[in-house]
């Protein structure tokens, strides 16, 4: 390492990344823990179809404030 740089890593997930990058732009997110949210209690995908993915993995939702979308969810298909 160089001397300029730090020695602590923080590591940040998906829902923090996002909520970041909604701040720069004056959205006012708050990301939730996962598994928190009823929105994730659901089925995303049907397996019954040939094109649906088999394998979804949730990572969390976001709370949005000061707009009419109450909660996204974060999921990564594949």
């Amino acid at each position: 390492m160089h001397d300029s740089e730090s020695d602590t890593f923080h590591p940040v997930n998906k829902n923090e990344e996002f909520c970041e990058s909604l701040k720069k732009i004056g959205i006012d997110a708050k990301a939730n823990p996962i598994d928190t949210d009823e929105a994730e209690k659901e089925n995303y995908y049907s397996k019954h179809y040939t094109h649906t993915p088999s394998m979804v993995t949730n990572h969390g939702t976001i709370t949005l404030k000061g707009t009419n979308i109450d909660v996204v969810q974060i999921i990564q298909k594949g």
